[in-house]
């Protein structure tokens, strides 16, 4: 493809390009010599589990993938120890190296779902930065100041409200930085909320007489509530991980306007093919929901399979037009003294609630079912003379039988 081609690809979904000029003479520099742009994305591994928030990265290492660039997919084994202290208004609590390789491993397999496992280097920040000796460290630290580190939103807001910053938040940027100068990087993604240190990144190429990255901000992927971004810690995620039928109803789930936010982000769906679909909705020629269907099918389809994705398409139109419970939800025997148990406790031990009280939550904002009935007593119970089929919200279901 032709730099121009190249660059409207690359420019989709990007929030800011640093600078466009210049990454388009990098890529004209490797059209004629024949030699691929390095592009750099790090993911601490601080959970196990990979959202569709991450995966906007993925997508657009994908795509530099798919036009002949190397791919350095860099896990911040070393960095994770320490934590990323973007956003935080105060320190990050220090995950143990155990906790970090455990994710890290996860990671590498959740990542090829997306990236060509073949065409893509995956690093280990861990190779250079446990190898630096104090005099290395100290030296790094003296590339940059106080001052400049004050001029991130979230330091300078702990600054001003007297809020404590650790030294070694302050180094975290340097050493994500350091890591653009190991692997020669000529272009790094990364989310909004981290230009500041993919910027410092671009300063510490200059000290060591690298030509300065590139530097890719992309947005943070809103999640189900269409408010906040994805987060675990919030409950507004769809995790790459999650079962079929839970990412599609999820994906049904979102606002008819988050719907095309995840679109551009999300699909593969071409933005004239996109701008075509807003227009067929807008006509009334397609339903809102069958464009979300075909989003929830695309979705699954790359996580799961194509059988999957249909299969959970059909098991959503029995739970919400046929009001029928799915063919695959598990089945749970639960033993009780008495042969008897609170459904605030089945709730639990079943695993659809995290605990009793979540449970009697439930119950009292009449989110729970039995048998298709919705149950408002807290003191109801279950008995040991059936089966019943128990729904908690729109798509969490078990079979239960009380021993």
């Amino acid at each position: 493809m032709s730099v121009a081609e190249q660059m409207e690809i690359i420019k989709r979904g990007a929030t800011e390009i640093l600078l466009e000029k210049e990454l388009e003479e990098k890529i004209g520099k490797s059209l004629s010599t024949g030699v691929p742009l390095r592009i750099k994305a790090g993911f601490d591994p601080t959970a196990p589990d990979l959202h569709l928030g991450h995966t906007v990265l993925l997508h657009k290492l994908r795509q530099f993938q798919q036009l002949g660039h190397e791919i350095c997919f860099l896990i911040g084994d070393f960095t994770g120890m320490i934590g990323d202290p973007t956003g935080k208004s105060e320190t990050r609590k220090a995950l143990t190296r155990e906790d970090v390789l455990k994710n890290a491993e996860t990671y590498k397999e959740q990542v090829f779902k997306i990236l060509d496992k073949d065409k893509t280097r995956v690093v280990f920040n861990s190779e250079w930065l446990s190898k630096m000796t104090a005099s290395d460290m100290i030296g790094l630290a003296a590339k940059s100041t106080v001052a400049r580190m004050l001029e991130r939103d979230d330091f300078g807001k702990r600054f001003a409200n007297q809020l404590p910053i650790s030294i070694h938040e302050f180094l975290y940027p340097l050493i994500q930085g350091y890591d653009s100068v190991a692997l020669k990087a000529d272009v790094e993604l990364g989310g909004t909320d981290q230009k500041f240190n993919l910027l410092v990144g671009r300063e510490l190429q200059r000290e060591w007489k690298q030509a300065p990255q590139s530097v890719i901000t992309m947005p943070l992927l809103e999640g189900l509530d269409g408010v906040n971004k994805m987060s675990k810690s919030l409950g507004n995620y769809i995790g790459i991980n999650e079962s079929a039928d839970e990412i599609f109803g999820k994906v049904m789930s979102i606002s008819d306007e988050l719907m095309f936010r995840y679109y551009e982000l999300l699909s593969d769906l071409t933005l004239a093919d996109i701008a075509k679909l807003k227009v067929a909705i807008r006509s009334g020629e397609v339903h809102p929901m069958e464009a979300k269907k075909q989003l929830g099918r695309e979705i699954v389809a790359r996580y799961h399979s194509r059988h999957a994705a249909e299969a959970a398409e059909e098991n959503f139109v029995k739970r919400f037009r046929d009001n029928q419970a799915p063919d695959d939800m598990p089945e749970i025997v639960l033993f009780a003294e008495g042969g008897k148990m609170l459904m605030c406790r089945v709730l639990s031990e079943a695993g659809l609630v995290k605990s009793n009280s979540e449970g009697r939550r439930a119950i009292q904002q009449g989110g729970v079912k039995v048998n298709g009935e919705k149950v408002s007593d807290e003191a109801f119970e279950l008995i040991g003379s059936g089966e019943y089929v128990v729904q908690f919200g729109k798509r969490r279901f078990a079979k239960i039988k009380i021993n």
